[in-house]
């Protein structure tokens, strides 16, 4: 009863977090403008400053774990180059095969990430994941950009995804963090108080956002490849690799980092990738939206499961 207990704890404050934001788009507290430019603000400055305060105050004797990283990184390419076999064996259309892709490997790491490390064990050691989505954010990125443009037919421009990838706000903002700590940099009371105080806008505003994008209409035109785009990142995916992680000994904190990097929803910027790279952004944004909502379901159950085992 106390896992119980413990998985609703964690889950439903991210559940009424989303609902609050859809609630507050219905009554047209806001709308779609506000919603991108509130998406843009969160993504270019509130996430980044969250992400480097908890680098900046990660242990990282008790965070960093290669093992972890390497892990973490081999299962994600691994996944990636098992779809780009897989789906075209599912999907005929060149603009849905990306986003398939996509939806299926990308995981909302850095807004599930976070909160939930934090809930299950603490302020303390949300370094553990702040490091990993150091790693996982690029990664992410650079794939998706390979999987868009592959099936757009377009030809890979490589300079051109470094360079995004290295001007990411999420990436800079870590690596920041990460060189005031191996210079022993300190800031000052007053700015960190600051910086501190704002980062803890980021994951209830993204969460409310999240759910203001949340739009059930037009699903019919893509009944069968939302399903399976939501089936496979909630499902399919964390029932192969989470086991996988256990059995390779992961166990507590990294464990947990690794359930969320398999059994989170999809990342919300695949929908803009989407409509910047000439692929299905309006089956991109379902599979997000489908997910998100799913997903409060099939995490407290991971969370449960793992609770029980006591494997977190």
């Amino acid at each position: 009863m106390e896992n119980l207990i413990l998985s609703f704890n964690v889950v439903l404050p991210l559940f009424f977090t989303m609902a609050l934001g859809y609630f507050m788009k219905r009554i047209g507290m806001y709308d779609d403008k506000v919603l991108k430019v509130m998406n843009s603000v969160t993504f270019k400055t509130f996430l980044p400053l969250l992400l480097f305060y908890n680098v900046y105050k990660t242990d990282m004797d008790g965070s960093f774990n290669p093992k972890l990283m390497i892990f973490a990184t081999l299962s994600i390419i691994i996944l990636f180059i098992v779809l780009c076999f897989i789906i075209p064996f599912i999907e005929n259309d060149n603009k849905k095969r990306g986003v398939l892709i996509q939806g299926i490997f990308r995981s909302n790491f850095v807004i599930f990430g976070l909160p939930v490390t934090a809930s299950i064990f603490g302020d303390d050691k949300v370094g553990v994941a702040a490091i990993l989505i150091s790693v996982i954010v690029p990664l992410f990125n650079f794939l998706s950009v390979f999987a868009l443009e592959i099936f757009r037919g377009g030809k890979i421009d490589l300079k051109k995804i470094i360079k995004g990838v290295i001007t990411n706000p999420l990436i800079i903002a870590s690596a920041i963090g990460l060189t005031f700590i191996y210079l022993g940099i300190k800031l000052p009371y007053v700015i960190e108080k600051t910086v501190s105080d704002i980062s803890k806008v980021a994951t209830p505003l993204s969460l409310i956002l999240l759910g203001g994008s949340f739009e059930f209409s037009e699903v019919k035109n893509h009944l069968k490849q939302m399903i399976i785009g939501v089936f496979s990142k909630l499902i399919l995916v964390p029932c192969i690799f989470i086991p996988i992680s256990i059995y390779v000994g992961f166990r507590g904190i990294e464990l947990l980092c690794l359930m969320i990097i398999f059994a989170a929803p999809t990342a919300v910027s695949s929908f803009t990738m989407a409509q910047q790279m000439d692929a299905d952004s309006e089956l991109a944004g379902q599979i997000v939206v489908f997910s998100s909502a799913f997903c409060v379901l099939t995490v407290f159950i991971w969370i449960f499961i793992l609770k029980q085992l006591v494997l977190i």
